[in-house]
């Protein structure tokens, strides 16, 4: 057996760039044509691309088990990311059922006025994600009332859901709860704290930016006759079919709060399904039978207000089964490209033109990017080009922060932005928007990486390595400084 594995060890052949392309070439005529030109998932062309990236993985040497076990790991990472968005569609029915979302749009559309309303939402999902480091949370609960509360207000749903985007991944940036915050330092070499208040350079700029433009949108739908026509319509519709009590907003505050409190997301979000599944069968009247099948189905909405019905007819452990299976299509191809060397291929390429510290921020943030669209995963997207990079930053006497910080200015905010990463499926999941249509909104997650970039190539917050960092580096390259 030895043998054997030692022959299909010298047997494996490094990846040429040529051969490299291919399948990501493949992937993006394959996904041009099937969503732009026939209109269709993205499913399809994702399974083929992995099919021709294995091809070129078996012509190189790799056994088909050697690729069937990357397969398996790519999928393997987005496990848990599974589990919590069958949870969250689970509970989006139950809350819808139970009256706690349409409570949240109710009392939302009380509140809130369309011209503060896209700046407000920036502003509430950034606490939130702050407090919970958690992007998809955020989503989950206050984003999904926050797009019925837009729609209620005449402002359309992609600009509603640019915001939201915005707020999340202000906090999944910046939360020390966060787990990519907690990941690109590690994959760096620094620290946690040193990696926070580096983002903070340039975040600002980019989130000042952001509130503005959402402030001058916001301005457009002021005092509009439609909104108006909007709200007095859905508050009347929701309070004739729906029991509507302030105790119905009790349940997201303690999903909220039990994920500050460090309670892993699943149980939490489970624990705020139950509460909806209660708040049905007691203070809507529903039955048992039409809680465990709006849970499994969705909830259907019979208002006959076309307006209402359109916004709560939603939700359901079905409704996030497509998404399941685009993440699964997505990480089959990521995972057959990290096993069979073909990212690292591309990544060294791109290093071997970088001699200065504006190149290797700009290279960092655009392969980011890059992998958020070819691994289709957010921590594959942080951990390769941080592996690939951390190397080239010490040779330029650039501090580690500087990397941690270029990962998480592109890789954690541009994933939702990519229908077939996991969170950008999420995202169009739980929103019911298509990334495609709220990316020319999301600002903060745009003009974040530009800002980076810009940086990079004027010096501005670029820290250099202290003597006594470039001794300990050079004693232990594996040091966090």
């Amino acid at each position: 057996m030895p043998d054997a594995v030692n022959k299909q060890t010298r047997s494996v052949r490094p990846v040429r760039l040529g051969a490299a392309l291919i399948p990501i070439l493949f992937l993006i005529a394959a996904l041009s044509v099937t969503i732009i030109s026939l209109k269709q998932d993205p499913h399809n062309p994702l399974i083929a691309a992995a099919a021709v990236a294995a091809a070129v993985g078996l012509c190189h040497g790799h056994s088909w088990a050697s690729i069937q076990d990357g397969m398996i790991h790519g999928i393997t990472l987005a496990m848990g990311a599974i589990l919590i968005l069958m949870i969250v569609g689970i509970m989006i029915g139950t809350w819808i059922s139970g009256g706690i979302v349409p409570a949240m749009i109710y009392y939302g559309l009380k509140i809130l006025s369309p011209g503060l309303f896209l700046a407000a939402t920036l502003i509430i999902c950034s606490i939130v994600s702050l407090g919970t480091g958690s992007s998809w949370s955020t989503a989950g609960t206050v984003g999904v009332a926050l797009v019925g509360v837009g729609q209620g207000l005449g402002i359309p749903p992609a600009m509603v859901a640019g915001a939201i985007i915005s707020g999340a991944y202000f906090g999944d940036k910046m939360s020390p709860l966060s787990d990519t915050t907690n990941l690109a330092p590690a994959v760096a070499g620094t620290d946690i704290f040193s990696h926070v208040r580096h983002m903070v350079y340039t975040t600002t700029p980019g989130y000042l930016i952001s509130l503005v433009l959402y402030g001058l949108l916001g301005l457009r739908f002021a005092g509009g006759r439609i909104a108006s026509d909007n709200i007095s319509l859905i508050s009347r519709t929701i309070e004739s079919h729906f029991q509507i009590h302030p105790l119905l907003l009790l349940p997201p505050i303690l999903v909220i709060v039990m994920v500050v409190l460090k309670i892993p997301p699943l149980p939490a979000l489970l624990g705020g399904t139950v509460l909806g599944a209660g708040f049905g069968l007691v203070l809507q009247g529903r039955t048992l039978a039409e809680v465990v099948t709006t849970a499994k189905s969705g909830f259907v909405s019979a208002t006959g207000v076309p307006l209402v019905d359109d916004l709560l007819t939603r939700g359901g452990l079905d409704s996030m089964m497509s998404t399941v299976a685009l993440i699964m299509c997505a990480l089959t191809f990521g995972g057959i490209m990290e096993k069979t060397g073909i990212l690292q291929t591309v990544a060294g390429a791109l290093l071997k033109r970088v001699r200065r510290a504006g190149s290797l921020v700009a290279t960092t943030i655009l392969s980011c990017i890059g992998m958020n669209a070819i691994s289709s995963d957010q921590y594959m997207s942080i951990v390769i080009p941080g592996r690939m990079y951390r190397s080239a930053y010490l040779k330029l006497g650039l501090h580690p922060k500087n990397l941690s910080r270029a990962l998480e200015d592109s890789a954690t905010l541009t994933s939702p932005l990519i229908p077939w990463n996991s969170c950008g499926a999420f995202m169009g999941a739980t929103l019911g928007i298509s990334p495609l249509l709220y990316l020319p909104f999301a600002f903060l997650n745009l003009s974040n990486p530009l800002v980076s970039i810009f940086y990079g190539y004027t010096g501005i917050t670029i820290h250099k390595l202290t003597p006594k960092q470039i001794q300990i580096l050079a004693e232990n390259p594996e040091a966090a400084v």
